[in-house]
């Protein structure tokens, strides 16, 4: 018998890529779309790509009703925006649906680092602290089973795969830590904005929220501290790509051992990912272009020499929409029902 599945708010890029990746998951059926829009949309006419391949029963968009959601699917994908979303997974969880949470409302597990980020009272902390953080590569087991998963932020997976195996192993040190991302413009969300029109973004590049830091920070130190077993201290600076998606990351880091070499580097991370379906440690250097459309995260590692000791430096590469979305959504979908990990993603 097929899972039942659910969206609430798929009219984003993120619920365009996690229906198509559900459409050819051979264990699932899209039950329900769920909108706040007012008419609610028909996503064939939303997305034209869809045509004859969506269920003409789910096609068009239904109110947020857990009511109806409860009795129609049995997983639900949450694509509500930051600080939207927790105002609805309560009434899901109650309701006995397992959720998996797109936004950032989950995902780190303190209420005032959250608001700090956001700049918005976190009003769920009773389920703040249930939420499994969504990275399969370090919580498989606690995905198992779980009732809430909160899906990491795509410059986030990019950056903990990066470091969390020089840092779990004392091959990095856990203070200095720079990340430079670039990301296409779908992160960025599918709302027009000045800063995303095509005349300004068109053979431009730049950074952006480096006052304040961004939101994202937060998460990356919270979990490659967890990871690595001690305090990390990292500035991140993003900046905005004049491609649709894909994230490249740059970390520099600086290695506590002088005299580690860079066999050790790959060594280190072959022990964690030698195994794992979907992260592929490379030899040359990662580009974009090899993951888009792909749940994979490519990275390799160099060590460089300077005038005050060697350098680490990490590169990594995702598409924002899979690995650091959808895709990944749906990789901890099929762990969490105990369905085979690579369904529908490869």
């Amino acid at each position: 018998m097929s899972i039942r599945i659910g969206i609430i708010a798929p009219t984003g890029y993120t619920g365009l890529a996690l229906i198509e990746l559900l459409l050819r998951h051979p264990g699932v059926q899209i039950n329900y779309l769920a909108s706040r829009r007012d008419p609610p949309p028909n996503m064939v006419e939303e997305f034209g790509q869809l045509l004859g391949r969506l269920p003409e029963s789910a096609a068009t968009c239904g109110p947020i009703d857990v009511g109806v959601i409860a009795k129609k699917v049995d997983v639900v994908f949450c694509c509500l925006p930051h600080t939207v979303a927790m105002d609805h997974v309560p009434a899901l969880l109650d309701a006995g649906l397992k959720v998996i949470d797109l936004s950032a409302d989950y995902r780190v597990p303190d209420a005032k680092i959250y608001e700090k980020a956001y700049g918005h009272q976190h009003v769920d902390a009773a389920h703040l602290y249930d939420g499994v953080y969504g990275l399969p590569e370090y919580f498989r087991n606690e995905l198992q089973g779980a009732n809430l998963v909160a899906n990491p932020g795509c410059f986030p997976t990019a950056t903990i795969l990066g470091m969390a195996p020089l840092l779990k192993r004392g091959i990095a040190k856990s203070t200095g830590i720079i990340v430079n991302g670039a990301s296409g413009v779908t992160g960025a969300g599918r709302t027009a904005k000045t800063t995303t029109h095509f005349p300004e973004l068109n053979e431009s590049f730049y950074a952006y929220r480096t006052i304040g830091g961004h939101q994202h920070q937060p998460e990356m130190i919270h979990f490659l501290s967890e990871v690595g077993g001690s305090n990390v201290d990292l500035l991140f600076v993003p900046h905005l790509l004049p491609v649709d998606r894909g994230i490249l990351t740059t970390i520099y880091a600086d290695s506590i051992d002088g005299k580690i070499t860079q066999e050790d580097l790959f060594q280190a991370f072959e022990m964690d990912y030698g195994d794992e379906p979907f992260v592929r440690v490379r030899r040359d250097l990662p580009n974009i272009k090899f993951v888009r459309g792909t749940n994979c995260c490519d990275i390799t590692v160099r060590l460089v020499d300077t005038a005050n000791g060697p350098k680490i430096v990490v590169f990594s590469a995702i598409d924002n929409m899979i690995k650091g979305a959808s895709g990944q959504a749906l990789q901890n979908m099929n762990i969490l029902l105990g369905l085979e990990e690579t369904a529908g993603l490869i």
